[in-house]
């Protein structure tokens, strides 16, 4: 991993800090509950999972924003795989039950 991509992760990792700190939804809910008589301790466990895109990704991508019907990535037919989801026209179709 590259020093400007932890940048960029640590960056994120603060706009949510942020978000979570400015958000009058949350506020209002934590006074709420002061004035139920407990203080709040509020921590919050942040995990970013990054995937690397292929040149077929970034297609697919460019397909879906055009409004054209793009297929399902690598990523998708994996995660549907692992619930035991068969997607027509995938070439591991054999391989499923195809029940959901």
């Amino acid at each position: 991993m590259t020093s400007r991509l932890r940048e960029l992760i640590q960056q994120l990792g603060e706009a949510i800090h942020e978000s979570v700190i400015e958000s009058e939804q949350i506020a209002g809910v934590v006074q709420d509950i002061r004035q139920h008589g407990f203080d709040v301790l509020l921590m919050l466990e942040a995990t970013i999972g990054l995937n690397e895109v292929t040149a077929r990704d970034a297609e697919d991508a460019e397909a879906e924003e055009s409004g054209e019907e793009a297929p399902f990535t690598q990523n998708d037919l994996h995660f549907l795989r692992s619930l035991r989801i068969s997607v027509e026209g995938d070439e591991e179709d054999g391989d499923e039950t195809g029940d959901a």
